[in-house]
């Protein structure tokens, strides 16, 4: 194994925000460092909500110039949302945003040709309108799907445009609904029979696989010097945080917090069962053979759109505000699809407390600890949940992601599940994304030696329960009557 420092360039794009992240790795060794970060600004045109990702990909370029020379480049970014490429590659219009409505109504049209249990059983993947199977279902009468030769996800158009290569990274793939997660390669019957084509995709890559090198017009551009390799990493920016999650013997549970909660465990084998299935359970695929079982939440997207609503705001002294007001005093489901789409989330929270008789939260403070609260108890049913529908005790919760720096969310979140929770790293997508890289240029080794190299590198926080845990079963009763 080397001995040497080496330097990686991480994309990591996250649904509010992109950022190129500079990681250094040795046998003793793991920093990161921000050489850029940029907005992720979705536009509303005539035709409904779309991804800037011109913009997106001149801030990748922007960073990689920031960044200096790196022994390679991996992209990561949010799931199910693609590019449709034309025959001679070029792309037919923005990639449309999974909030946008499109979607609705199309779940009944799929279910009517595969029953959601036979879909279940044959994918893995929970019910969310956005899955690209249904944004696939909802475009089929559309010109730019007739006219489309190939389909990327969105870290693949971009490290196509990159590299000139195309491909179809594996764990991103998996949220498509098109991935049956016990072959770890596509569900063949269940395309076939909802009149999906499969050969829009490019073959499949796996986390750590050569994906090309930069382009002479991207080198120049950057300032880089040639050649420059780019990996395929674990390209569900979900995939790479769950990587990075600094545990070695202990049995835990994760929670990925951002724009989205992803709360789940870590498997060898996907759970397909009926009762998974009910309980809206998804099996995604992750590094090494490992499967990603969890439930999504709408997590601090609630936040970010009061924020946005409220203008310029003070976090640091919301949140002290938030801690003082009362737990519990009022929790909304915030896994609700009346939260999915953006605009006037104050008042769409205070609507859904007035019309279950809780007290109305008025102020800023109040609001955000509803929030809080009731990511707290999401956490805490998804955790729970979890270990009842695998058969997998847990000892700790593992906390990463932009939420491990919310010191509130994780001490509620600790207090609501009774286990300790362990916070940290908060760019956990990028670390895992660097770790990849690493791992295939010769640094670190498989996916315990980069947890094993995380643990020795990394600070995390770890938060003990504390108060009454009869409170938080008697609030998850309370909203599971409403």
């Amino acid at each position: 194994m080397s001995t040497s420092v080496i330097s990686y360039a991480a994309v990591d794009l996250g649904a509010s925000s992109g950022r190129v992240m500079v990681g250094r790795v040795g046998p003793d060794t793991l920093e990161l460092t921000e050489a850029h970060r940029f907005p992720n600004r979705p536009v509303r045109v005539p035709e409904g909500l779309r991804w800037d990702v011109l913009g997106l990909y001149a801030g990748v370029l922007e960073g990689l110039r920031a960044a200096g020379q790196v022994a390679s480049v991996g992209v990561d970014s949010w799931a199910v949302d693609y590019g449709l490429l034309d025959a001679d590659g070029a792309l037919l219009g923005n990639p449309v945003h999974y909030r946008d409505a499109r979607t609705e109504g199309v779940a009944e049209k799929v279910w009517a040709s595969v029953p959601a249990a036979e879909l279940y059983a044959a994918t893995g993947l929970q019910y969310a309108p956005f899955n690209t199977l249904y944004q696939l279902t909802a475009a089929r009468s559309t010109d730019q799907l007739t006219y489309a030769k190939r389909l990327l996800m969105i870290p693949d158009l971009l490290t196509y445009w990159l590299t000139g290569e195309q491909g179809t990274e594996l764990t991103n793939a998996s949220t498509t609904q098109l991935i049956d997660p016990r072959t770890r390669d596509w569900a063949y019957d269940v395309a076939e029979r909802l009149g999906i084509d499969l050969g829009l995709f490019p073959p499949l890559r796996l986390p750590g696989d050569p994906a090309g090198v930069l382009r002479p017009e991207v080198l120049e551009e950057t300032g880089l010097s040639g050649p420059v390799p780019v990996t395929a990493v674990g390209s569900h920016d979900t995939a790479s945080a769950v990587a990075a999650v600094p545990a070695t013997d202990e049995r835990f549970a994760y929670i990925c917090t951002g724009t989205w909660s992803l709360a789940g465990l870590e498997l060898t084998a996907p759970v397909l069962t009926e009762e998974s299935r009910a309980a809206n359970f998804t099996n995604e695929l992750g590094l090494d053979g490992t499967v990603r079982y969890l439930r999504n939440i709408m997590g601090l997207w609630l936040l970010q759109e009061c924020l946005r609503a409220w203008g310029e705001t003070d976090l640091g002294e919301l949140l002290r505000a938030a801690g003082e007001v009362p737990e519990l005093r009022s929790v909304v489901d915030a896994g609700d699809a009346a939260f999915l789409a953006p605009g006037r989330m104050p008042e769409r929270i205070a609507e859904a407390c007035r019309a279950s008789g809780q007290p109305v939260p008025v102020t800023p403070a109040e609001i955000t600890r509803c929030i809080l609260d009731s990511l707290a108890l999401a956490h805490r049913k998804a955790v729970e949940d979890a270990q009842r529908l695998t058969g997998h005790p847990v000892d700790v919760v593992h906390v990463v992601g932009g939420g491990a720096r919310n010191a509130l969310l994780c001490q509620l979140t600790a207090d609501a599940c009774g286990l300790p929770v362990v916070a940290g790293p908060a760019e956990a997508a990028a670390l895992g994304n660097v770790l990849v890289q690493a791992r295939a240029g010769g640094p670190v080794g498989d996916l315990a030696g980069m947890r094993d190299l995380l643990v020795r590198t990394q600070r995390p926080v770890r938060y003990e329960p504390r108060g009454d845990a009869a409170r938080w079963r008697a609030a998850e009763a309370r909203l599971a009557d409403r």
